[in-house]
């Protein structure tokens, strides 16, 4: 299978989860818009009754064109599941994600959810995460010092663009995107990042899924992260 066979393949397993009356959390990127796909084909032909809480702009257009509810996480007082991809997930079932810019708000949604599930192609799989690259949101104000900052510890950062631009996330924000190769220990960076001055959020996914599910050439293998 082709890697955009497995994203589908992943999609149509993933939305079993979702049952009649649940709050859903939709993610962002490009496994995820497979799975909002199938979601839709699921309120279309068996009249499956949700409420999707998504995680960008992006999924939102996406799942009002297929007559998906969409409310504010603000009018829920919570979340049933969260379903979401990710850039990178380790033997520890931590994750990177923010590849598609929209980490601040899929953290907040993860955050709110009582389940959460990513849905990944088994090229996501590492032994240890970092090589992708660890996404970091800032506010534009002083975010040239928060990148200077970055220099001077030797994360290797790079502005994330849009053509000739600085990226702009759903929040307006910038982001700065480190490279740090392998991480040894992604809870004590994750601390360093969030108390760096300027920073609103980082793409370390640290304890915060409960299945992962992979797609593989003979067929989706459910892995679940031990508490």
């Amino acid at each position: 299978m082709d890697q955009n066979e497995l994203k589908a393949q992943v999609s149509k397993e993933a939305v079993k989860y979702i049952q009649d009356g649940m709050i859903v959390g939709l993610g962002t990127g490009s496994t995820v818009r497979y799975m909002v796909d199938a979601l839709g084909e699921r309120v279309k032909n068996e009249g499956l009754k949700i409420i999707g809480v998504t995680t960008s702009n992006r999924t939102t257009k996406q799942a009002e064109s297929l007559g998906i509810t969409i409310k504010d996480i603000d009018d829920v007082d919570h979340i049933d599941l969260c379903i979401d991809g990710a850039d990178e997930v380790d033997d520890d079932f931590n994750g990177i994600k923010g590849g598609g810019g929209a980490l601040l708000w899929e953290k907040i949604v993860n955050n709110a959810s009582t389940k959460k599930i990513w849905i990944v192609d088994q090229s996501k799989l590492v032994p240890r995460i970092g090589d992708f690259g660890v996404p970091v949101e800032v506010i534009p104000f002083g975010s040239q010092h928060v990148f200077n900052t970055f220099e001077k510890k030797g994360y290797k950062p790079v502005w994330r663009m849009d053509g000739d631009h600085k990226y702009r996330t759903d929040e307006n924000n910038f982001i700065i995107d480190i490279h740090l190769g392998q991480i040894d220990d992604p809870h004590a960076l994750a601390e360093d990042l969030i108390h760096t001055v300027g920073v609103v959020e980082h793409g370390l996914f640290l304890n915060r899924v409960d299945d992962v599910i992979v797609g593989r050439d003979n067929g989706p293998e459910v892995l679940h992260a031990t508490k």
